[in-house]
């Protein structure tokens, strides 16, 4: 049993995936249990269940009843593991398990900077006591558990990966036919960093080069405000798309030469691995959860975080060279295929639940 944030974030989509994919062995049945949020609504749950997913969904309202109805739902299920998504999923998920009595709780985290209060971190690491494994999405992730002190005989890493079968028309759309422009896919919120890439369209507008981007996706109403008012008061409105959200991402960056992702700090991006298996170069910030997926200059160009002139400077490298940024594209998208699909990521949690059973 999956239990994760009902708010169809990334990690909705992790655990939608290694369902997907375990569900197609003989010795594995998994369900989906989403705690409640403004966007679980009927229809996308209705969706998860058309795909084969059988999905339930508890209250968000209050902990204590989020506790009580995942724990009716053990209860019933009989789940012999019990994984629990993201903050703060992650607590209220394990103290239903405990009292449902599963033989396996496994603590996913999803970021590498969480909203850990000093008593949300004692609870965490309390549990901790009675979860055989604490997976990091990433090798960063892994090390910010680490670094709070959880115990290094619990924490692993399996890395983010997802499904190449959308991207396999990179090999026919060739680099120099797509647009030489930029695209960021990113929700509209604090943890991601739209404000210095509208700064460093602003740089290199006053350098003499014009550059347009494309900002796919939505998010929070006011961080989507703050940034249209900062493209109105930098002269940019030429130059910005605020596309909305989209449902034809893999289309939209098979058309872009370059992806940006300019954030404070993440766990392991699905986005960024989209974009590689798209084919797209890649310039983001040097920030735990990205800079581990990337070879500086090798398949991807890493930026100092919050400085519009550093992100400034590295896109106007890439798109000054093109064959640099093409060779970008062309490993970062090798990379993806070799580490970052589906099928790896599915394999190694395989591997961890039948160890666990096995034990």
């Amino acid at each position: 049993m999956h239990f994760v944030s009902g708010g169809f974030s990334g990690s909705t989509n992790v655990a939608k995936e290694i369902i997907k994919a375990t569900n197609q062995t003989k010795d594995i049945d998994s369900y989906l249990v989403l705690r409640q949020k403004k966007s679980t609504t009927p229809d996308k749950v209705e969706q998860f269940n058309a795909q084969g997913i059988d999905t339930r969904v508890v209250s968000g309202a209050l902990h204590l009843l989020t506790i009580y109805q995942l724990y009716r739902l053990c209860k019933e299920l009989q789940p012999d593991i019990l994984l629990v998504h993201g903050f703060s999923e992650h607590l209220w998920g394990r103290y239903a398990g405990l009292l449902a009595k599963v033989p396996h709780l496994i603590h996913v985290e999803h970021n590498s900077r969480e909203r850990y209060s000093w008593l949300r971190l004692k609870q965490a690491k309390w549990l901790t006591k009675y979860t055989d494994k604490i997976v990091g999405c990433s090798e960063g992730v892994e090390s910010a558990l680490l670094a709070r002190g959880f115990p290094a005989s619990k924490v692993i890493s399996i890395a983010n990966g997802i499904n190449p079968l959308p991207y396999q028309a990179v090999e026919s759309i060739p680099f120099e036919k797509r647009k030489p422009h930029l695209i960021m896919a990113s929700r509209f919120a604090r943890q991601k960093d739209h404000a210095s890439l509208i700064s460093a369209l602003a740089i290199l507008k006053n350098r003499g080069t014009t550059v347009n981007v494309s900002f796919a996706g939505l998010g929070n109403k006011h961080h989507l405000a703050t940034a249209k008012k900062q493209v109105q008061s930098l002269g940019l409105e030429q130059q910005v798309d605020f596309l909305g959200h989209c449902t034809n991402l893999p289309e939209l960056l098979q058309a872009h030469q370059i992806f940006v992702l300019s954030t404070h700090y993440e766990g392991m991006p699905l986005v960024v691995i989209e974009a590689m298996m798209s084919g797209c170069a890649v310039i983001a910030s040097d920030v735990v959860g990205v800079k581990e997926m990337f070879e500086h200059k090798v398949d991807g160009y890493l930026v100092e975080p919050q400085s519009p002139l550093s992100l400034a400077d590295g896109i106007e490298k890439l798109i000054r060279d093109p064959k640099f940024s093409q060779l970008l594209s062309r490993n970062g998208h090798r990379k993806a295929l070799k580490q970052f699909t589906i099928e790896k990521m599915a394999s190694q949690y395989q591997q961890l639940f039948r160890t666990l059973i096995k034990s």
